[in-house]
């Protein structure tokens, strides 16, 4: 009972982050979008808030993949600690498993570059703009050239984390 229980807790915590990990660059997706119709041109407010929500995300983000990794690890060890051996698995699950983790490690690289490469770059560059003052040209470029990178990324991070939701359905296979 008491393995049952764990192994509850430790589904219910991976299937929220699971969910957090598709919903937050989901959501960012949906907000650059809108974002993209005012074209590239500065509008401080409106892109203090985009650059306000999108990076105040980031720490989500790393809790969501942290919590997935952890309890993706306790799973099957909550397994073998009461029983002595890892579940047996079919071919098909172990096939999802490894796609799985091929995944979640590309997000973790993705999400990588976006903290600790774009994200401070693109949070020093807003800095030195002004609320009803156009940037210089070229500042004012090579921040939206940095945002369409970081944008880039986060679509292809978007597809990881579907990924991880239909791998994992898979990981039931044959039990």
């Amino acid at each position: 009972m008491i393995e049952q229980i764990i192994h509850s807790v430790l589904l219910a915590l991976h299937n929220i982050a699971l969910v957090g990990c598709a919903a937050a660059p989901f959501y960012n997706r949906a907000l650059v979008l809108k974002r993209g119709h005012y074209g590239p041109k500065l509008h401080y407010e409106l892109d203090k808030v985009v650059e306000d929500t999108l990076q105040g995300n980031a720490p989500y983000c790393m809790v969501f993949i942290a919590v997935l990794f952890a309890t993706g690890i306790g799973i099957p060890l909550n397994h073998y600690f009461f029983h002595g051996a890892f579940r047996e698995l079919h071919a098909v699950a172990w096939v999802a498993v490894g796609l799985k983790l091929a995944c979640v490690f590309a997000m973790m690289v993705i999400m990588g570059q976006i903290f600790f490469g774009l994200n401070p770059r693109l949070r020093e560059m807003f800095a030195t703009f002004e609320a009803g003052k156009a940037p210089p040209p070229e500042r004012e470029k090579e921040f939206f050239q940095t945002r369409a990178r970081r944008k880039a990324l986060c679509e292809t991070c978007l597809k990881f984390a579907i990924g991880v939701l239909v791998f994992s359905a898979f990981i039931g296979f044959g039990a």
